[in-house]
């Protein structure tokens, strides 16, 4: 068998997220299906990680292995992307090593999240629009205090099957830039709406309803009901996945 690595990009509004689901549409059934047709045999996709309902990604990966790929690579991303509706693409197709796995292999994933400070009809399906005051120097004191901590069971959503809520975050920062504010955050990996989490508590800090010292006491709490709200998911982007150099991917 061959590992073959597609690079893709999804506007996931119409999705239940990247992974497969009961009675749900996701991107990794559509992908998943469009593939084996074209193939002619079953295909399973291996994505960089799970996104929830409604988040996009500008970049994402995804593995798959298959005996021998008869197609030569450009005509395969064309019909594929002939196949496949117009809020999903195929960047690339690349032959990798199978000891490459898409998701264990990924060194970082870095996520932005989006926000409008004024009405935008032309934004508002992929950023929140937020009308009011915003103290962004408090909220990036506050994000300092997530480079400091692993544990984020105040942010991760209840109930879910990961085996820990262990997470080493890199960087996390506000930037304005004319009329958006744009929240980027880089870890090793992510629990489920936990940047969405993390996002509605940073808000609540720039509001002025949280204090900058709340940040650690709620992240040493564990409690979910500690922090603040989850922000919508339609401003939220996975941007980048990081590999190993030696795996020369670009």
């Amino acid at each position: 068998m061959n590992r073959y690595l597609l690079k893709l990009a999804y506007n996931g509004s119409r999705y239940h997220g990247w992974q497969i689901q009961d009675n749900a549409h996701s991107v990794q059934a559509e992908i998943s299906d469009k593939l084996s047709v074209l193939l002619k045999g079953d295909i399973s996709l291996v994505g960089c990680g799970r996104t929830d309902t409604g988040v996009h990604a500008k970049q994402f990966y995804a593995h798959f292995d298959f005996a021998d790929l008869e197609w030569n690579f450009m005509d395969l991303i064309y019909k594929l992307n002939s196949f496949l509706p117009s809020d999903i693409v195929i960047y690339d197709l690349i032959s990798v090593d199978d000891s490459f796995n898409s998701r264990f292999s990924a060194l970082s994933r870095t996520y932005k999240y989006y926000i409008s400070t004024v009405k935008d009809p032309f934004s508002e399906k992929v950023s929140y629009f937020f009308n009011g005051d915003l103290n962004i120097d408090d909220m990036n004191a506050a994000c300092k205090y997530l480079l400091h901590y692993t544990d984020f069971t105040s942010f991760s959503k209840l109930h879910t099957q990961t085996a820990t809520n262990d997470c080493k975050i890199e960087t996390a920062y506000f930037k304005e830039t004319n009329d958006n504010l744009v929240f980027t955050i880089t870890a090793d990996r992510f629990l489920r709406n936990m940047v969405r989490a993390i996002m509605g508590t940073l808000l609540e800090i720039g509001k002025g309803r949280l204090s900058i010292e709340d940040m650690p006491k709620i992240i040493e709490a564990k409690d979910r009901g500690k922090a603040g709200f989850s922000v919508p998911a339609h401003g939220l982007f996975l941007e980048v996945v990081k590999y190993p150099d030696n795996f020369q991917i670009s």
